[in-house]
């Protein structure tokens, strides 16, 4: 089976299937067509394939044109029919995995995943996961589903002969790893709205659980990927996102405690941040915000909180990092109280107009973002809430409230008892907002002079 599988590699005769066509799958499925290797997407989405058959985008990170040409060109073709997975090499998961209502792991995609790999799957096939998890995950979740499931595969029976009967059972058998398939992981670097990292230039971690295994998906990755950083075993691998996102949690949590310490000293921390970034060892710039969102950072500290309770260990620095950015919105709510009581207004019956509501500039997800929260609670609290995102024209809140971007105009500043900025895109115009706005609570140090009338954090 490895020799056949090295072999289609060798030629270019191999064909990948990337199964989760989002923010992460679809990039990569790109990559790969890319690189004139024959693609199949797969998603539970009828509306996300007809899109990628169509050539649509809807990935800001992929231009549009690079996709019309791989699907015209018939290297890359996606759909909903789980059955063809059968005709995959490889198979690259890349599903969400969200937390649950009790902020647990929702394990659910990837075990869907799993037993349809395991059913569909041929023998001679190399399975790597992308998805953000928690150590262990390949090996202890996902092998035993695929082997278990691979008992329903219809090219997976064996003909028993019943000694007593001379009649021919057929019985389902196993797909066994190491054999039939291979298990890795490769955790996805994906940074939505960075110009000069993307799938193919940023470097990979992967990691298997056999040397073979390895040694596979080092070929198949490295026809889609610059550079990759092989590691010893997935648990390592899946241990390395998890430090990634937790390393910038603690520090974002650190920047925030001290914007809010500072604040109350009357120190301006953004003055405080510029000066220490002149030590040119030692220090590594990180700015505060009304909290974290994006799918990983507010997420991975859950992730291995899970996974530590099994080993009785406590992730008290964490939990405390993780504390403390769940806590911001709260606080940003406050200070938008504050500027209001300073012109003699309550939130109850004010009209707040956010800017931004993406949790990162320049993209249009708004994911775990902190300025959702904020709004909800706002809303709570009786404010005429409205917002204005060039990215995200329409919005649902908390409280299953649709709204629509408004228009960013002068009059539309000027109406606003308080504007308030929760996401720095790069198209917001400092001056106007500063001229027109009759007060502001600047959460991202978008307006720099100092007035009596902008409140930053």
């Amino acid at each position: 089976m490895i020799s056949t599988l090295l072999s289609k590699i060798n030629s270019n005769t191999e064909t990948i299937g990337v199964i989760g066509l989002g923010y992460v799958g679809l990039p990569l499925a790109v990559s790969f067509a890319q690189a004139n290797i024959k693609v199949i997407g797969f998603d539970k989405s009828q509306a996300k394939v007809d899109q990628i058959n169509r050539g649509d985008n809807y990935i800001k990170d992929i231009r549009d044109a690079v996709l019309r040409e791989v699907v015209e060109s018939i290297t890359l073709s996606a759909t909903t029919d789980f059955s063809r997975i059968r005709e995959c090499d490889a198979l690259l998961i890349c599903v969400p995995t969200p937390l649950d209502k009790f902020r647990k792991p929702d394990m659910s995609y990837i075990e869907s995943a799993c037993i349809s790999i395991g059913k569909n799957m041929k023998s001679g096939t190399f399975i790597s996961l992308e998805s953000t998890t928690y150590p262990t995950t390949t090996e202890d979740f996902m092998l035993p589903l695929i082997e278990e499931a691979s008992k329903e595969n219809p090219i997976n029976k064996q003909e028993v002969r019943n000694q007593k009967s001379e009649a021919v059972q057929t019985q389902p058998a196993t797909f066994k790893h190491g054999i039939d398939f291979w298990l890795a992981y490769s955790p996805e670097r994906v940074d939505p709205g960075n110009i000069n990292f993307h799938t193919k230039n940023t470097p990979k971690v992967l990691g298997a659980i056999t040397p073979e295994g390895l040694q596979i998906g080092e070929k198949i990755y490295s026809k889609a990927i610059d550079h990759l950083h092989l590691v010893s075993s997935p648990k390592v691998a899946e241990m390395v996102k998890i430090l990634e996102n937790t390393y910038r949690l603690i520090n974002i949590s650190l920047i925030n405690e001290l914007a809010l310490l500072s604040g109350k000293m009357g120190i301006d921390i953004w003055e405080v941040i510029e000066a220490a970034k002149t030590k040119p060892f030692g220090f590594q710039a990180f700015y505060p915000g009304p909290g974290i969102g994006g799918h990983c950072i507010p997420l991975d500290p859950f992730y291995l909180e899970h996974i530590a309770k099994k080993y009785d260990f406590d992730l008290s620095m964490i939990h405390t990092a993780g504390h403390i950015n769940m806590r911001m919105p709260h606080y940003m709510v406050i200070k938008i109280s504050t500027a209001l009581n300073s012109i003699k207004k309550a939130v109850n019956g004010s009209n707040i107009l956010f800017l931004g509501v993406a949790y990162k500039p320049d993209i249009d997800d708004p994911r775990e973002s902190p300025a959702l929260e904020i709004i909800d609670i706002i809303t709570r609290k009786g404010a005429n809430v409205s917002y204005h995102d060039p990215h995200i024209p329409n919005l649902q809140t908390g409280h299953k409230k649709h709204l629509k971007s408004v228009e960013l105009t002068a009059q539309t500043l000027e109406e606003a008892d308080c504007v308030v900025i929760t996401t720095n895109h790069s198209v917001f115009d400092a001056e106007m907002i500063r001229q027109h706005a009759r007060l502001i609570v600047d959460l991202r140090n978008v307006i720099k002079e100092t007035a009596e009338n902008v409140f930053k954090l």
